[in-house]
């Protein structure tokens, strides 16, 4: 008994004090996992799970100096988005929005870097050798343009416009520049169906009020509108 009591006196400040040396590096821990949490947030968008600009910009530029001329620019804008939001409320419009976000993200796929730039405004920089590229946007329009089942069982038609920009088209590798044309584009073609591809002429085109107009393109895919 004597023994069990002195083994006990013994080891008990030891293990106080392990216990004790242990509580800062827990509460490190938790520290360091709550901001990486923080972190995290501040890099996805909490709708739709993509990145924000900050974040999706520099994986864009990455993407853009690691594939040079394949690479391509892709901007997208909702179609008649307030339209949704007016007619069903918010809730369905937050709906269509996740939607269009993983729509984008299974066309993209997992290398890409796919951003939410700001309410129904999103952008994608991804590998898009030429010998894919019209197919692979007429595969985008289509799944874009598919209807949006709600929470509550209903269906609202959705679509999306869409443009692109290359570096070879547009003559810069400068991702604010192809962004521009992509953005031009994609204005010259709303509400057609289509994806746009831009020119250089579409780079040249000047803000109006945040947003680009549009100017006559080359080329387009997609449905008929």
């Amino acid at each position: 008994m004597d023994s069990v009591l002195h083994t006990r006196g013994r080891f008990g400040p030891r293990t106080l004090l392990i216990t004790a040396a242990a509580l800062p590096l827990t509460g490190w821990t938790v520290h360091a996992l709550a901001l990486h949490r923080k972190l995290a947030a501040t890099r996805k968008d909490p709708l739709t799970g993509l990145m924000r600009r900050d974040a999706y910009t520099a994986r864009a530029r990455q993407l853009l100096n690691r594939h040079g001329d394949t690479a391509a620019v892709v901007m997208v804008d909702a179609d008649k988005f307030k339209e949704i939001n007016d007619r069903l409320g918010h809730a369905a419009g937050d709906t269509v929005l996740a939607s269009i976000a993983a729509r984008l993200t299974a066309w993209a796929g997992p290398r890409a870097a796919v951003g939410r730039l700001g309410g129904d405004e999103f952008a994608v920089v991804l590998e898009l050798p030429t010998a894919r590229r019209a197919l692979r946007l007429e595969q985008l329009v289509r799944m874009l343009h598919t209807p949006v089942t709600l929470d509550d069982g209903r269906t609202v038609d959705v679509a999306a416009s869409v443009g692109a920009a290359t570096p070879h088209a547009v003559g810069s590798y400068d991702l604010s520049a192809l962004q521009r044309a992509a953005d031009a584009a994609l204005y010259d073609g709303k509400h057609s169906g289509r994806a746009l591809l831009a020119t250089t002429a579409h780079a040249a085109v000047p803000s109006v009020n945040g947003r680009r107009a549009g100017r006559p393109g080359t080329a387009v895919w997609g449905r008929a509108a």
